[in-house]
């Protein structure tokens, strides 16, 4: 995890840190504790906006998250990286691994910079 976020930090250097800790205003357990990166406003359909982070990192019971959100093209990802990550499953938007010797962290690193540079 302090590698990825050395990584993420030399992707987007002095940006917003966010530290969530997975649990609902009524500190109910909803998500894995993550750390995110960045920022960009998120606008609803209801016409409603809310920030939030680009890229996010997540430790699990089964491994590594790696989220980049707010990229448009909920295919790209799978489609673009997913072949060339190696040892991990790539989704609209998270790539997950056990550990970075699975995958290729030049990979890994070129697809949070495509993300942090093509948020919506």
């Amino acid at each position: 995890m302090r590698e990825l976020h050395h990584l993420v930090l030399k992707i987007l250097p002095g940006c917003k840190l966010w530290f969530e800790d997975g649990k609902d205003s009524e500190n109910k357990t909803v998500s894995n504790p993550n750390i995110g990166y960045g920022l960009q406003t998120i606008k609803y359909a209801t016409g409603k906006t809310r920030e939030f982070f680009q890229i996010g990192i997540s430790a699990n019971t089964t491994g590594i998250s790696v989220y980049i959100l707010g990229i448009g093209d909920k295919k790209y990802l799978a489609q673009t990286y997913g072949n060339k990550i190696g040892k991990a499953s790539v989704t609209g938007y998270c790539i997950k691994f056990k550990n970075l010797r699975d995958i290729h962290l030049d990979v890994l690193e070129s697809a949070i910079r495509y993300g942090a540079s093509h948020s919506e």
